[in-house]
């Protein structure tokens, strides 16, 4: 851990302890072919403990980021959001961080979402190794 936290953290602790305890939003603008598209971002805590966060966010949201560990990979509160999700209806993508982090599988991070989650995967993106060999990643749709 940097230190530094996530942009979004607001709290000194969310910044001293790398989580997110209170959702935070902020936007973007994304052109694809001369047209603007404005996106809304809310970051949501992912620790259990402030899961009525995450229940207000997914009652506002059009779609979701569902972030997993490449170390660690479905875990209990991945499950709870995965549920919650589908209890509202929100198409996801799911993101497959951390993957400099010693003991990085990635493609075992997915198998565990299509078994656990019974998510159909399809990875838009490869990583370019893994752990501290970790060089970035390689867009396979272009």
């Amino acid at each position: 851990k940097d230190g530094v936290g996530a942009k979004m953290d607001s709290m000194e602790l969310e910044r001293e302890r790398g989580i997110t305890i209170q959702s935070a939003a902020t936007f973007t603008e994304w052109e694809v072919e001369n047209k603007r598209h404005n996106i809304n971002i809310i970051d949501t805590p992912g620790h259990v403990d402030f899961q009525i966060e995450v229940e207000r966010a997914l009652r506002v949201l059009d779609g979701a980021v569902l972030l997993m560990c490449a170390v660690a990979g479905v875990q209990s509160q991945t499950l709870t959001v995965d549920r919650q999700m589908r209890r509202y209806q929100i198409p996801r993508v799911l993101f497959v961080n951390k993957l400099d982090r010693a003991g990085a599988d990635p493609w075992r991070a997915l198998e565990m979402a299509k078994k656990k989650l019974g998510l159909t995967i399809h990875p838009i993106q490869i990583p370019m190794g893994l752990e501290h060999l970790h060089e970035g990643i390689c867009d396979v749709v272009r």
